[in-house]
This record gives structure tokens, C-alpha cells and sequence, in this order.
């Protein structure tokens, strides 16, 4: 079954980029197809829906079934017919990700390829902290936009098919983020597998997501009072049958009292009522009711008499991150980088000096533009690498790097993703002692682009060390130019550097190894 979400608005003859975003979760594929203006302002033009029961088979089998995989191909085939009409043939004017039941399954690679032999879409299946980081980009501008809501502690929630995304974002800052395996498909699949009377099986529900809402509510605790933003197709169909009049635009409070009747009206109702109710597919139908639930119950635990509901989707986030470009905005930075302090606080690390650190690095990053060549967005991970490089600390003096490797490796940052995550990683842990050899742990399974971008950030971090080797912050500035084969670092106003040439003496071989020039740090000229 497919719809239309919304009719297509007709292209303005412009220097706008169209662009779309593809979908594929647990029980539907969707597209969204948009413009982006020069100035980075998006205009959605048209939105597709197909149901496919991808959940369906990952959830319960381990793998999705072929002849899943070929619906899903057909869909995406009729989705590349469409962005023909509108004029999209670039691969990077298209993005295709997927969400959980696709990242679970244990054929996703035979379904990636699949689906690119078929349609050139090439697959992403995006995990759990790059889900996270989308749908903050997503709802941002409403939270930004709401003095109430800015000023406040949002818990922002997503109860999906097969995971539940949740962010608490307190004054605009995002202060915590998570992904359960809480979904309202794998709950149905679990269900099933009980065999248990229809009248048993409210109890069973409930009782299998209190144990998650109750987790939730464990980290959100805290002073002040809590608004529950509500994001989703499930609630988003109770909104507009509660709420006729909402245009979908803002944001629309609905009184917990009003769910919960709905709630129980739609989990007494068969799948080929709601469908037929509600124009719904049979797969949105079999999760309407688990997911209303779910929401309902984290309401009540929370304690909260309303939930704000948004017409906030992914691919909203997905459009928003193809405005700005590949970079991630000082806004979004600022996210991670606060994350990581909160992560440093928490082993108790000398914030002072990773600080100073991180803020060498990033100027060092800078002035090496020509010769590192990497992306704006290395930044923010040699940044965040450079403040948890002692985090290892906590655990114990000898070999803390790999101590500081693991704790990083382990750790939820918000906003970077796995892959992200384990650079920022390996970076600390060769802020000293050996280079990156292929044998070591994390290092070998990332590709060469992966190892070089490694090198180049640890070889930068090891000279903003040895910077501050005093532990005293005295450097703040440092002028790099190349003058005979050799990088000359400059400071001023510090007549002493001998501490720091040591330093560099005995960690700037990476640099060297890296670059292919050694680094000589000297006293500016007056």
C-alpha cells in the first residue's frame, strides 16, 4: 500500500538545488523531495510513502527475506522513476539511509548490495548516535523557536517500529541520548511469540515497556518541571484525530487524558478496522496501538499532563544536514564538544589542561590546513579527542592511553557516530608513545582514508601537548610557517621553552613520520 503524503509543489524557476532524502525503516519506505535555496533554506516539494515489512523479518528471523528485500527494491525503483521527473540524477543530491531493522539484520550487506545492483542507491544503514544526531537537527529549530520550551528541561522522544530514540535537552543543550530496543513492531513480533490470550495481553505490554520507560525516567530525573515532545507516525495519527484543526506546521499540545482514551479505543479495535478508519497500511495498523501505549505510559511516568506533538521526521533532519553541506554547524559542535566535557567531568580529568589542549590543536588544525587537507568537520573530532586524551586516567596510570582509548571507545557522545567515535578514540590513545600499527585494536578495521586521517590528527595532537607539557597554560599562541624543510613553531612572550622542546624532542617523531618534516618550536622574534 503507498501514499502521498503531500502533492508536489511546483519547482520555481531558480538556482535552487532539488535534492531528496530516502527512508527505509521497519515497516515503510519513505521520500521526501526538497529544494535548498543558496541561502540554505529548504522547501519540501513532495513526500512518499510504501509500506514493506522490513521490521517484520529482521525482528523475528534475524534476516530479511528475499522476497522482502525485492519489494523494497520495486519501491526504490518507483522512487527513482520520480526523481527522474524532477531532474535528480547526482548520487550526492540523494541520501538513502536505514534504521534498525536493516542495521540489525544479519544479511544487511546482501541487502545493500542488492538494492544498489537494482537502482544505484547506495544504502546507509545509520546507527543508533547518528539517528540521534539527525533528529536533533530536525527538531532544533522548534526547540530554538519556543521561549518556553528553550528556557526548559525537553524530553524529545521517538517511539519507532523496531527502537526508541530519546534526547534531553536542557536550555538548548542536548544533556543526554539514547536508543532502546523499545519499538512498537518488535514489541507486536514479541507478543505473538507468547501465544497468550487477547484479554492477557495488554498486561504483557505494558509490563514489557515499563521496563524501559522506567529506565528512561531514571535519566531524566532531576529538578524543574518537563515537557514530552512526542515525534512519530503513531502519535501523529492520534494528533489529528484529536486535533482536526492542526496544520502540522508548529507544534500542538495534546492532554494525556485525551491519549489515553484514544489509546484504548485503537488497542480494542482489529488491524482492518484501524485500517479502514484511519487510512492506514496493515503494517502502520499493527504498531498504532503498541506505540500509543508506549507513549502514554512515559507520560504518566513522567508525570506530565500533555505532550507536545511534531510533525518532525527524519527526513527532516536528513534535508537539514544536506543544507549546510557535509560540515557540521557551530551549533552542532558546540553539542559534541559540551558531551565530551560532561564525559571528562565524569573520570575526573584535568579540565584546565585538556582545555588549553584541545584549544592548541584546533589553532594548530587551522594554520595546517594545506598540509592536513582533511575537512572542517576533523576538527571537532581531533577537538574532542584532545579533551579526553587523559581520560584513561581514571583507570590507571600505566598505559592510560589505552585505557583512554577504550573509555572513549565505549562512551555515548552525542552526536558521533561509531566510526566518528572511534577516531576520535584512536587519536588519544597515540597522543604518546607508539605510532598506529596495523595490529593494534580499532586501528586495523578502518580503511586508509580512516588511518591517515588518524595519523594526521595524533601527529597535530602529540605538538599541542608538548605545548603544554608545563600543565601551566602559558602558551597561548603558537605561529606555524615551513622554513627549510622543517615546521617552525613561534611563541611569544615565553623566554623559556626548553620544557616544551623536550617534549616535542621525544613526541614529535609521528609528526615527522606523517608530514615528512620535523618540527623545530623557537622563541618569536621580537
Amino acid at each position: 500500500m503507498s501514499s502521498v503524503e503531500s502533492r508536489p509543489a511546483t519547482p520555481t524557476p531558480s538556482s535552487n538545488k532539488p535534492v531528496a532524502v530516502i527512508d527505509i525503516g521497519t515497516s515503510s519506505v519513505r521520500m521526501a523531495i526538497a529544494e535548498i535555496s543558496p541561502q540554505g533554506e529548504v522547501r519540501t516539494l513532495e513526500t512518499l510513502t510504501q509500506a514493506v515489512s522490513l521490521g517484520k523479518d529482521a525482528f523475528t528471523g534475524g534476516a530479511i527475506a528475499k522476497s522482502t528485500i525485492e519489494d523494497c527494491v520495486r519501491v526504490l525503483k518507483s522512487y527513482r522513476k520520480v526523481l527522474r521527473e524532477y531532474s535528480i540524477d547526482l548520487a550526492e543530491h540523494v541520501r538513502v539511509v536505514a534504521t534498525s531493522a536493516v542495521r540489525e539484520a544479519t544479511n544487511r550487506l546482501a541487502f545493500v548490495d542488492r538494492v544498489y545492483i537494482a537502482t544505484g542507491f547506495q544504502v546507509d544503514p545509520i546507527d543508533e548516535a547518528e539517528v540521534n544526531r539527525i533528529t536533533f537537527l530536525g527538531i532544533q529549530p522548534l526547540l530554538t523557536a519556543d521561549q518556553s520550551l528553550a528556557s526548559s528541561r525537553a524530553v524529545v522522544t521517538e517511539i519507532g517500529g523496531g527502537s526508541t530514540e530519546m534526547l534531553l535537552v536542557k536550555q538548548g543543550d542536548v544533556v543526554y541520548s539514547h536508543t532502546y530496543r523499545l519499538g512498537s513492531l518488535r514489541l507486536r513480533e514479541t507478543l505473538e511469540a507468547f501465544r497468550a490470550p487477547t484479554v492477557k495481553l495488554r498486561h504483557i505490554m505494558e509490563t514489557h515497556i515499563l521496563r524501559t520507560v522506567e529506565e528512561m525516567v531514571e535519566h531524566v530525573s532531576g529538578e524543574g518541571p518537563i515537557e514530552l515532545i512526542a515525534m512519530g507516525g503513531d502519535v501523529r495519527v492520534a494528533a489529528r484525530y484529536l486535533t482536526p484543526g492542526w496544520d502540522g506546521r508548529s507544534l500542538v499540545r495534546m492532554p494525556l487524558a485525551g491519549l489515553e482514551e484514544f489509546t484504548d479505543r485503537v488497542l480494542g479495535m482489529s488491524d482492518d478496522r484501524l485500517v479502514r478508519k484511519f487510512q492506514l497500511s496493515y503494517p502502520d495498523a499493527e504498531t498504532l496501538g503498541p506505540a500509543l501505549l508506549a507513549y502514554v505510559l512515559l507520560a504518566r511516568e513522567l508525570k506530565v499532563r500533555e505532550l507536545l506533538i511534531t510533525n518532525v521526521n527524519l527526513r527532516d533532519g536528513l534535508l537539514k544536514e544536506m543544507s549546510t553541506g557535509s560540515s557540521w554547524s557551530k551549533e552542532f559542535s558546540k553539542q559534541i564538544i559540551r558531551s565530551a566535557i560532561d564525559l571528562g567531568r565524569k573520570y575526573g580529568f584535568d579540565e584546565q589542561h585538556a582545555l588549553h589542549v584541545a584549544d592548541l590543536s584546533s589553532s594548530l588544525f587551522h594554520q595546517l590546513r594545506d598540509e592536513h587537507q582533511l575537512p572542517p568537520r576533523y576538527e571537532v573530532i581531533l577537538y574532542t579527542a584532545a579533551l579526553l586524551h587523559e581520560v584513561g586516567l581514571f583507570v590507571s596510570n600505566r598505559s592510560y592511553h589505552k585505557h583512554s582509548l577504550y573509555v572513549i571507545r565505549n562512551s555515548e557522545l552525542f552526536g558521533l557516530a561509531k566510526r566518528d567515535l572511534l577516531l576520535a578514540a584512536l587519536i588519544a590513545r597515540y597522543h604518546r608513545r607508539a605510532s598506529p600499527q596495523p595490529t593494534h585494536e580499532g586501528y586495523s578495521t578502518l580503511d586508509r582514508d580512516g588511518r591517515v586521517a588518524v595519523a594526521k590528527l595524533a601527529a597535530i595532537l602529540r605538538v599541542a601537548v608538548a605545548l603544554d607539557e608545563s600543565r601551566s597554560q602559558r602558551i597561548h599562541e603558537a605561529t606555524c610557517h615551513q622554513e627549510g624543510g622543517r615546521l617552525v613553531i613561534s611563541i611569544p612572550r615565553v623566554e623559556d621553552l626548553s620544557l616544551e622542546q623536550l617534549a616535542l624532542k621525544q613526541n614529535g617523531l609521528l609528526f615527522e613520520e606523517t608530514f615528512g618534516m620535523p618540527v623545530l618550536l623557537r622563541m618569536a622574534r621580537r
